[in-house]
């Protein structure tokens, strides 16, 4: 009889991981990266406009996400959107950092509607870091969205109604 694969015994990129993903060092290089390979998946056949994310969890996973165009637009899917509703349905609700992408390397910072979904799980320090030709900028979410609007607005108390 063998001993049982432990939960966190996972395989990325063909590498195979013998240690819980919270114990490996994750800097905003290495999410960076994550994101940059993301936006390979990217379906943007009309913006040609393609951009990745990688979203950490509080525990260490790394949640990605590239953007979904649709030919209507509105019902395009963002990269953000993408990695933290994946995150999301697998039981996460608290997150440490999200790296984003695009093959232009332009310093592209999540959108509006991005920002907000982000600020219902994360407060005003979590760090953002954007890709840029020569490295990156790193921002807190409350410095790209202040004065956003929280669960605590509506007389909800975060976490409930899960």
């Amino acid at each position: 009889m063998t001993d049982p694969v432990p939960a966190w015994y996972c395989r990325y990129g063909g590498e195979y991981f013998t240690q819980p993903p919270h114990t490996r060092d994750m800097d905003a290089e290495d999410l960076l990266e994550r994101a940059r390979e993301a936006l390979t998946e990217a379906y943007a056949p009309y913006s040609e406009y393609r951009v990745g994310a990688a979203l950490l969890t509080a525990d260490g996973a790394v949640y990605t996400g590239c953007n979904v165009e649709n030919a209507n637009y509105s019902n395009s899917l963002h990269a953000e959107e993408v990695a933290l509703g994946t995150a999301v349905s697998d039981g996460h609700r608290s997150f440490e950092a999200i790296a984003v992408a695009s093959d232009a390397r332009d310093g592209v910072t999540p959108c509006g509607m991005c920002r907000q979904s982000l600020a219902e799980f994360c407060d005003g320090a979590f760090e953002v870091y954007c890709d840029t030709e020569d490295g990156f900028r790193t921002y807190a979410l409350g410095e790209l969205l202040p004065e956003t609007i929280t669960p605590t607005h509506l007389g909800v108390t975060p976490g409930e109604g899960r």
